[in-house]
């Protein structure tokens, strides 16, 4: 079985956001890591690839500095990698990420896609659903397990009261939650692997995308602004009026 896991470098969600002279999310700074729920991609990904052979490709879209997040990928255990890195990608929208994607899929070989169910920079979680429109493959999203027979897919969608079994022929495209597995942790060994695993650059030439960047965008950041800085809150002293007092606050606050 041929899978390609999608996985995207982003800021440390830990940490605060910066945004670039453009007003685009600042991806060249030293704060970057790979994306939360990308790393239960892979641990699927690896997961089926031990269990019913095969090969994994990791798949990503980003500047220069995103290999390191496809060298841990391939420390992992995958066994190698298309990196795609076009100055002219940046300030894309989901749109046009998406077709960049699925040109880069065309040129491999694959039983199955499997991404996150969302990045954590922009939290959209549609990129999936919009591979398997361009693609024509189905898309099994938010899944909490997945099982295959080769021919098809299973998956147990997650949702808040329980789950629901999906089932496709394959090829196919899966999103995972965290709830699917616990990443494993790259070895000494898999990490000096991963110097010789073969990575193949691509710009949008390559594969033939003409249209990409803010110009090719569906919609436009004009203005950003910090969020200011936290208050001092209010202070009730309850003198016989505290619940009076309280809830004329809710109110001009608009809670109640």
């Amino acid at each position: 079985m041929n899978i390609v896991v999608l996985v995207k470098q982003v800021p440390d969600s830990g940490l605060a956001r910066q945004l670039d002279a453009q007003l685009r999310v600042d991806r060249n700074g030293a704060n970057n890591v790979m994306g939360e729920l990308d790393e239960y991609a892979v641990e699927a990904a690896l997961a089926l690839k031990e269990a019913h052979g095969g090969e994994v490709t990791v798949l990503t879209l980003g500047p220069s500095q995103a290999t390191e997040t496809v060298r841990k990928v391939l420390a992992m255990g995958a066994d190698k990698a298309v990196h795609v890195e076009d100055d002219a990608v940046g300030g894309s929208d989901a749109l046009t990420t998406s077709a960049i994607l699925a040109a880069a899929l065309g040129r491999l070989e694959w039983d199955l896609v499997i991404a996150g169910a969302e990045s954590t920079d922009s939290n959209m979680g549609v990129m999936p659903q919009l591979l398997a429109a361009r693609t024509g493959a189905p898309a099994l999203t938010g899944a909490r397990k997945i099982e295959t027979d080769g021919a098809s897919i299973t998956v147990e969608h997650q949702r808040a009261n329980g789950y629901d079994v999906l089932n496709a022929p394959l090829p196919a495209i899966v999103s995972v939650w965290d709830t699917i597995n616990t990443p494993r942790y790259p070895s000494l060994k898999g990490i000096m692997a991963a110097k010789r695993k073969p990575v193949e650059t691509l710009t949008l030439a390559d594969l033939g995308v003409e249209a990409a960047g803010p110009s090719a965008a569906w919609n436009e950041v004009v203005e950003a602004a910090a969020r200011p800085e936290r208050s001092a809150g209010q202070i009730v002293t309850d003198e016989g009026q505290g619940g009076s007092a309280l809830a004329g606050f809710l109110a001009a606050e608009k809670f109640i």
